[in-house]
């Protein structure tokens, strides 16, 4: 009977313990305080489809134009109010200064200029009134050089003066 009655107890005292360790202290429960749902910040902000765009092969003299799009997912009006290639073979056109309202998409045409043959790999910063200014696409890719034996194009009149 003693033996029963020390099982007994034991088992109280190890099945008190574990309900012990699931309960939450009283003082958790009453100074936890509820925190309002985050606001979305404020301000206009640009997302791009892509912000890079890889040419591939492309062939000497080809068209280097790439066309990025971006939406304003902001809660106000965008602004572009400037962009710059990282070298001169490489020319952002863009809307200059003009409000792109939130939800609005809009475009920037780059151009690489392909006379040069190689690898490439260019930036084009852009800087506007978003808190991640400046904003960074890049393009790469290589141009090819002529095949030989073909005559290079000369500038000129049709005399080839």
């Amino acid at each position: 009977m003693k033996k029963l009655f020390t099982l007994f107890i034991l088992g109280l005292f190890i099945s008190s313990a574990i309900v012990a360790q699931d309960a939450k202290p009283a003082k958790e429960s009453i100074s936890k305080v509820e925190t309002p749902a985050v606001q979305p910040e404020s301000g206009a902000k640009m997302t791009f489809t892509e912000t890079h765009m890889d040419y591939g092969k492309i062939e000497k003299n080809s068209d280097g134009a790439r066309v990025f799009t971006y939406v304003n997912d902001g809660t106000e009006p965008l602004i572009i109010s400037n962009a710059k290639g990282s070298c001169g073979c490489t020319v952002p056109k863009y809307d200059r200064d003009i409000p792109i309202l939130p939800g609005e998409t809009k475009e920037i045409k780059v151009t690489y200029d392909t006379k040069r043959v190689g690898p490439f790999r260019k930036s084009v910063r852009i800087w506007t009134n978003v808190k991640e200014d400046p904003i960074v696409i890049t393009i790469g890719g290589e141009v090819l050089a002529e095949p030989a034996g073909l005559p290079e194009k000369k500038e000129g009149n049709v005399f080839g003066n």
